[in-house]
């Protein structure tokens, strides 16, 4: 099974640098449509057979060029929607901000009962996210589809893949940035476990993976 994460495009409160992480949140910018076009150029002849997306419009929006292309529906599924700011829902200061990646980089280091006031812990992070991905793998083996998309966000999508991703590593995603409209290409299936073939264009060796950079996780444009 060939699995494509897709963050979402670019939306105003990236613009702005807020934690917008509640449903329905903001609509894509002029820019955010035009990444979302330019997905069909990088995934439309690549043998995708099923597309899902969070609950959040922006990731809808985002797949429904590729969708339409394609001639595919767009399944709906909650457990894609990005990791709760709580709280912290709306705010874009420096410090709420480092309150929040302080937490996803606790959950990636193993300690999942850390949590915002107001938001969902590690544990319920992801319970529903691995439901969310078992579900979109077994829907498309029932269509006998082996490539699929899923459209969520960037915090959740570098969070679970540092956790329950083999040749990556907690802190490389911590260090390394997923822009909007970025792709994270894995193979395997939710049984034996997943493979990173490519982060955001790159093609990732085991090696390449498990090098660890410094500083925070990114800044709050090319995390939400």
């Amino acid at each position: 099974m060939r699995l494509h994460l897709v963050r979402h495009g670019q939306t105003p409160s990236n613009v702005e640098h807020l934690l917008d992480t509640a449903v329905p949140g903001a609509d894509l910018t002029e820019l955010g449509r035009a990444q979302a076009d330019a997905l069909v150029a990088e995934l439309g002849e690549g043998g995708v057979g099923a597309i899902s997306a969070s609950p959040l419009v922006r990731t809808q929006q985002t797949a429904a060029p590729l969708a339409a292309h394609l001639g595919l529906g767009v399944a709906v599924l909650d457990g894609l929607r990005e990791i709760e700011a709580g709280d912290l829902e709306m705010r874009g200061d420096e410090a709420s901000v480092q309150r929040y990646l302080a937490v996803v980089a606790a959950w990636l280091h193993g300690d999942l009962t850390v949590a915002e006031p107001g938001a969902e812990d590690g544990r319920t992070f992801f319970a529903r996210y691995d439901r969310a991905v078992a579900d979109a793998v077994e829907a498309a083996r029932a269509q006998g589809v082996d490539t699929l998309v899923l459209v969520s966000h960037g915090a959740a999508i570098r969070t679970w893949a540092g956790a329950r991703v083999g040749n990556l590593s907690a802190d490389f995603v911590i260090a390394t940035g997923l822009e909007n409209t970025g792709v994270v290409t894995l193979t395997g299936t939710p049984e034996d476990g997943w493979t990173c073939e490519r982060w955001a264009g790159a093609v990732l060796d085991p090696v390449a993976a498990e090098a660890a950079g410094e500083g925070p996780a990114a800044e709050p444009g090319p995390v939400f």
